[in-house]
Parts: C-alpha cells; sequence; structure tokens
C-alpha cells in the first residue's frame, strides 16, 4: 500500500483517543520528538497531560467525541489550547486505524495536517445556559406527571374537580386539595372553598365534591401535592439563575421574540441549543445539521431508523 504523504499545516499538535477510564495522547510536529504518553481520566492525571503538552509548546488538541468521556479532558484543556473535537465517523473513514497508540497517533497526523473538521462546541456561557432550560424542560415534565397522579387519585376518589373547574390546580382547585389532605371530606364545605368565579358554581361544586375518598387516598394525595411544591420551588429556582444567565442576550431575545409563535421562553430555548453567534455555521443547512433538524432515510433490510446528522454533538 502505497504510503500517505501530509503537507504540514499546524506546526505542533496533539492527537488523543479517549476512553471512560484511560486517554492515550500523541504529540507531534516541528522541534519536538513524536511521543505517545497514556494517562488516566483522573483529574490530577488530566493536568499531568496539559502540563507536558504546555511543557511541549502544543498548540493545537484533536480529540474524538467518544460519548460524554471527552467532557472532562475539554473542561481541563479548554482555556489553555485550541481544542478540536471531531466526529468518530469523519476519521474511521480513513485506513490504519488498530489500537489506542495508533489511533492516537493518527489523528495527531491528521490534525497537523489540517485535515481534520472541527465539531462546533457553544462556548461555556451557552453551554451553561444549555444545561439550566434542559433541566427546566426535565422538571415542567415532572410536575406534569404529578398533576395527571393527582388527577387520578381525584377520580379514583369520585372527586370531579375537573368538570367543574377550568383549572383544577388554580386557588379554588389548590384550597380544595389542601382541605382533602387535611381530612376535610364533607362536600358542603368542600364547596365553599371555590374563590372568585367559581363562587356562582357552588351547585356544581357541591356535586363534584361529593366523594367516595379514603385514608390511604388521602396520603396519596398529601405526598403527591407536597413533591409537586417542591418542583414547583425547583423550577422557580432554576428560572431566576437563567434570567442571570440571558441578561447578555436580551436583544437577541427580544428579535426573536417578534416570530410569529415565538415567546420569550421560546427564545431562550433556541438560544440555549444554538448559541447566539451564527458566524459559526457556513449556511442555514449547516446549522439544521448540527441541530438535528436534517431530513434524513436511513433504512436497512425494509427497516427505517433514524441516523443522527454528522455534525452533531449531544453537549
Amino acid at each position: 500500500m502505497a504510503t500517505v504523504q501530509f503537507t504540514q499545516i499546524i506546526s505542533r499538535g496533539c492527537g488523543i483517543d479517549v476512553h471512560k477510564d484511560s486517554i492515550t495522547a500523541t504529540i507531534r510536529g516541528d522541534g519536538i520528538r513524536t511521543e505517545t504518553r497514556q494517562f488516566t481520566t483522573f483529574t490530577s492525571s488530566l493536568i499531568e497531560l496539559k502540563q507536558w503538552l504546555h511543557e511541549n509548546k502544543i498548540t493545537h488538541v484533536a480529540m474524538e467525541s467518544t460519548g460524554i468521556y471527552w467532557k472532562p479532558l475539554f473542561n481541563i484543556l479548554e482555556e489553555t489550547f485550541e481544542i478540536m473535537i471531531v466526529n468518530a465517523r469523519h476519521v474511521r473513514n480513513i485506513p490504519g486505524r488498530k489500537t489506542d497508540k495508533r489511533d492516537s497517533r493518527w489523528l495527531s497526523k491528521l490534525l497537523i495536517a489540517g485535515f481534520l473538521r472541527a465539531s462546533f462546541i457553544p462556548p461555556k456561557q451557552i453551554r451553561e445556559l444549555r444545561d439550566l432550560s434542559r433541566y427546566k424542560t426535565k422538571l415542567i415534565g415532572d410536575r406534569t406527571r404529578e398533576k395527571n397522579r393527582i388527577l387520578k387519585f381525584l377520580e379514583d376518589s369520585n372527586i370531579k374537580l375537573s368538570s367543574v373547574l377550568s383549572d383544577v390546580f388554580g386557588a379554588s382547585g389548590r384550597a380544595i386539595l389542601k382541605a382533602l389532605t387535611e381530612g376535610q371530606t364533607d362536600p358542603k364545605k368542600l364547596c365553599e372553598l371555590g374563590r372568585g368565579s367559581v363562587k356562582l358554581k357552588k351547585e356544581a361544586l357541591f356535586l363534584a365534591t361529593d366523594n367516595r375518598i379514603n385514608e390511604h387516598q388521602i396520603f396519596m394525595l398529601k405526598m403527591i401535592l407536597e413533591d409537586l411544591e417542591r418542583i414547583q420551588t425547583m423550577i422557580d429556582k432554576v428560572e431566576q439563575e437563567i434570567d442571570k444567565k440571558v441578561k447578555v442576550f436580551e436583544p437577541e431575545i427580544k428579535l426573536l421574540d417578534t416570530i410569529p409563535g415565538v415567546d420569550r421562553d421560546g427564545a431562550i430555548g433556541i438560544i440555549s441549543e444554538i448559541g447566539a453567534d451564527m458566524n459559526h455555521f457556513p449556511a442555514a443547512k449547516n446549522l439544521a445539521s448540527w441541530a438535528g433538524m436534517s431530513p434524513g432515510n436511513n433504512e436497512s433490510a425494509g427497516k427505517k431508523k433514524v441516523a443522527k446528522p454528522l455534525m452533531a454533538i449531544n453537549i
């Protein structure tokens, strides 16, 4: 097989093969001997790797986007070196990769030759906002599930609040739920807890609260309501932290908010996923691909599979 000739583009670089518990790194370039070393993934060992690269005046580092295992190393090296997180599929298209040592050597060759295409990694500010935004979405999902559980126990108890109240978890509904958890089951007293316009539905509310609730159901309602309050408290705290993070993006949020169907929360969600600087993407199709929005057809043996875009990396 003919030897592949490389034209050097980067002066000094390092190729790193990343695994859960080990890291294999190879440095090469002008004025240094090509050398391969192995490190663990503990922070102290990663710092040793950083010092070794610094001593050899390495400027660029390339590593594959292996699961989530590249992230601890990225956190250590991010502020010191130009890091390229590359899609493993792109590198595997080129032959000659057998072991961890050969993997790291091959990556270092491709790096200094300028053959690698880096995937976009949002800046730390955006990554933190993304964590908060996704966690808020998860908490909202938890809140919805707990509300559905409460509705289930109400139906099991012959309590038809959802047939009378437009929002079971509004002021009137919460007052009735609180009374139920405290052992109040008399529909005459429960229907008196209606507030605002609900007071006009007193007769319907009496019929809706005529119940067959038992001690077990009261206990479960109390536990679920407490959990619901805990989740809401967490959502409020996350929203406060999000408000701090997005202050610098207020102009972009206001601009996105002008799009029909996009409110402030939607605008924050968009920025948390793709950032505010579109210069990272050559064209709209690149952005769509990175965000996982490009349509594709991955079919094998008559079965269609969902394929992630090559540029997409979940941070």
